[in-house]
């Protein structure tokens, strides 16, 4: 039991891993693979309502902090994803720009709803991360819909319309369980009470909602029909970006105290929606970002939390 506490996140990762290829050669499993897409697509949600209701069980709505580190931060992420798009409109080779379109997800893609119980697990402050997931999800629903359209410029993109499924996709998961998690703490003290007392239950939640995303993403790495030149530069773009945010992160946030706040908010991605925007927004290559940078900020996860064990 101790060892499956210490390594739940490489344990989780290889159960989906595990998972799909085991679905994948049960003979006549292509009859039930409809259901079993339906299943995921409304667990997953069920999931991170319950992990972030949990989570924000642990935080009150006035502990939520405007920090200098939060306007360093979109500044980096929204700027990057700019730059970007500039380079890609320069681009006449489709592999390269493939690439290129693939940094911009994982650049402008918002935090993940899940930081906040990885935040809490390494130490950081919940309240100050949330806050940034809020305004993260808000600069990605505006940004998207302005900038895209310019490396897609045979798309039409109507900005409001584009700006509302972004916004549709991520908030009711991410405020709702906020105002929930307020009227059981002023409402129901004793069951408030009793959800406190089971400090790992969102880290568990968690647990099994990366081995579902890690089944999905590993699903599109194997049904992808792109050159393995193209899959290779998307796992380095992915990877690149992956370890710029996490690093600018910690940089920004040293300077306030909130190291690892920083770092989790701009570098452990909601890689679901990831893929989303990727198939909805941009060429759908580019949705294999998403699945390349599931494994590495939770490689990175998995790294932190050893070293937070070994400190004691």
């Amino acid at each position: 039991m101790r060892f499956a506490r210490d390594w739940t996140l490489p344990i989780s990762m290889l159960t989906g891993v595990i998972a799909y290829f085991a679905w994948v050669n049960i003979p006549g499993h292509e009859e039930y693979n409809a259901l079993v897409n339906s299943a995921i697509a409304w667990i997953q949600p069920v999931l991170i309502f319950a992990m972030l209701f949990v989570s924000f069980c642990k935080v009150k709505i006035v502990d939520f902090t405007l920090k200098w580190w939060h306007l360093w931060l979109l500044l980096f992420q929204v700027g990057v994803f700019t730059i970007l798009a500039v380079a890609a409109m320069q681009i006449t080779n489709y592999d390269a720009e493939v690439v290129v379109q693939s940094a911009m997800l994982c650049m402008i893609c918002p935090t993940a709803t899940a930081a906040a119980v990885v935040t809490g697990r390494l130490g950081g402050n919940q309240a100050t991360l949330v806050s940034y997931t809020i305004m993260i999800n808000l600069a990605a629903a505006v940004a998207v819909p302005v900038v895209v359209p310019l490396v897609h410029t045979g798309e039409h993109m109507e900005f409001m319309p584009a700006l509302w499924a972004i916004l549709v996709k991520v908030f009711p998961l991410l405020i709702c369980p906020l105002f929930l998690a307020s009227i059981v703490r002023n409402l129901l003290p004793l069951f408030h009470a009793l959800i406190l007392r089971a400090k790992d239950l969102a880290f568990y939640l968690w647990a099994v909602s990366l081995a579902l995303a890690i089944g999905v993403s590993v699903k599109s790495l194997v049904h992808t029909t792109v050159s393995v030149w193209c899959q290779v530069g998307i796992a380095v773009a992915s990877l690149v970006a992956c370890l710029a945010q996490f690093a600018f992160g910690k940089y920004v946030g040293t300077k306030e105290g909130e190291r690892i706040s920083a770092g989790q908010a701009c570098g452990q991605k909601n890689t679901v929606f990831a893929i989303w925007l990727g198939y909805t927004f941009m060429d759908p290559v580019t949705a294999l970002a998403g699945g390349f940078y599931s494994i590495w900020h939770n490689v990175i996860n998995s790294y932190q939390l050893y070293k937070k064990r070994k400190q004691g």
